[in-house]
């Protein structure tokens, strides 16, 4: 048997073997890498190719625009954004039938922008609009599956991890230009989940909310206004060329630790436990990419993404064919794989595949990204389905019926971003950041 067909083999279905198992999936990607090592090379020189991998991967000065962002993210979950951005997305989406629904749409629109984190998104949003649906008579079913579909716009419009990784894996893809690029895909996601939400809550009889007066919404905006500026100035700053992404997460971190003080709900006894949450979850995600790292030299070595893209282009050279199989894969990967270790394990296989086709790396970057942010959402190990269930207390079986609706727009967002390039790249166009 060929040597890449039988390292190929060996290195995945020794993974899927470790992750079938409960080995976790840092570890799982590190072992498999080593016993694929051992077909193509010396114990002694797998063990050195391997660990230099191991830390060359995450050698990289772009990571700590991921742990900034991180931390920023974890410092707005502290410091009092969320109930004022909820208050807009109330003013905004409370004219609406089941304007409850489309608030908690908005607010983790919202919210995931400035934090960058589905999780974090899903967790405060049902916290908070789950009693006040609850209460209102919506179907707790519905409520949750609104909750859960929406969370994942924060992985799309930026800051968001995903573009930073994305980044560092294709060789440098401009992280401003995917910044920019994540908003108008972002915003039609929101915008399909709200008319699916709107016809529902229409067919259920879901109240409108009374109409605040021109005061109270005057303040609502005023008080939201510095949340919404954290945006403008990290994202218009990377994209104008003033700083980097990695000064840009450095920005964001101050302006959110000044932000907390000033609504004084920050504390400096916070501060340990932040700090400490951020480290673990780095610690997590740059461990995926070391261990990633290693894997991904091992699929270099022999050519398996190179052979893989010649076996796909043989069976067709069909565009179209091509990127609907690409979006099958990825789909179904997220159903059984969170969003980081897929865009590790998969970006370095795809990504040459779409080369040859002629994608432009930057949509590719969104394709990819809005493919497997779904895939939170999604049975069996959706991070955003479970901690939508626990925080909202029904039971996934029954918010799955009410959730499968919501895949409509989400996959009809994610067709049309596919194959209309403009819709993701129009902006990056705008700002110059792409030829």
């Amino acid at each position: 048997m060929d040597v890449t067909i039988l390292t190929g083999i060996v290195l995945f279905a020794s993974f899927f073997a470790l992750l079938f198992v409960g080995v976790p999936i840092a570890v799982g990607i590190a072992i498999a890498s080593f016993i694929a090592a051992l077909f193509i090379l010396p114990v002694d020189s797998s063990v050195l190719v391997l660990s230099q991998q191991l830390i060359t991967g995450v050698d990289s000065t772009v990571l700590l625009a991921l742990v900034f962002f991180m931390l920023a993210g974890n410092i707005m979950n502290n410091g009092g954004i969320a109930e004022r951005l909820i208050n807009l997305a109330k003013l905004i989406g409370g004219r609406f039938s089941g304007s409850l629904a489309h608030t908690n749409i908005i607010g983790n629109t919202l919210f995931g922008s400035i934090s960058g984190s589905a999780i974090a998104s899903a967790a405060t949003m049902g916290r908070v609009m789950h009693p006040q649906q609850t209460k209102e008579g919506y179907d707790q079913s519905y409520s949750a599956a609104v909750n859960i579909a929406s969370a994942p716009s924060g992985l799309i419009i930026p800051p968001s991890g995903t573009p930073i990784i994305y980044s560092l894996l294709t060789g440098g893809t401009s992280i401003g230009a995917l910044f920019i690029a994540g908003y108008v895909p972002g915003l039609l996601m929101v915008g399909l989940l709200m008319i699916v939400a709107y016809f529902l809550a229409k067919k259920a009889n879901y109240s409108v909310s009374d109409k605040p007066s021109r005061n109270q919404s005057i303040h609502t905006i005023l008080q939201s206004i510095p949340s919404l500026l954290l945006i403008i100035i990290v994202i218009g700053g990377i994209a104008a060329g003033v700083f980097t992404a990695v000064e840009g997460a450095a920005v964001a971190v101050l302006y959110t630790v000044i932000l907390g003080l000033i609504y004084k709900e920050l504390h400096l006894s916070d501060i340990p436990k932040i700090l400490q949450e951020t480290i673990i979850y780095s610690g997590m995600i740059l461990l995926l990419i070391g261990a990633s790292t290693a894997m991904s030299w091992i699929l270099a070595y022999t050519g398996i993404p190179g052979a893989i893209t010649n076996a796909m282009l043989s069976m067709t050279g069909n565009y179209i064919l091509l990127l609907l199989i690409m979006l099958f894969i990825l789909l179904v990967v997220g159903t059984f794989m969170d969003i980081a270790p897929a865009l590790l394990i998969f970006t370095p296989i795809l990504f040459p595949i779409t080369t040859q086709l002629g994608v432009n790396p930057v949509h590719f970057g969104i394709i990819i990204g809005m493919a497997l942010a779904i895939g939170v959402t999604t049975p069996p190990i959706g991070t955003v389905l479970f901690i939508g269930s626990s925080v909202s207390g029904v039971s996934i079986e029954k918010i799955i019926p009410k959730l499968v609706i919501f895949y409509v727009p989400l996959i009809a967002a994610l067709l049309l971003v596919t194959f209309v390039p403009e819709i993701s790249l129009f902006l990056p166009r705008l700002f110059g950041l792409l030829e």
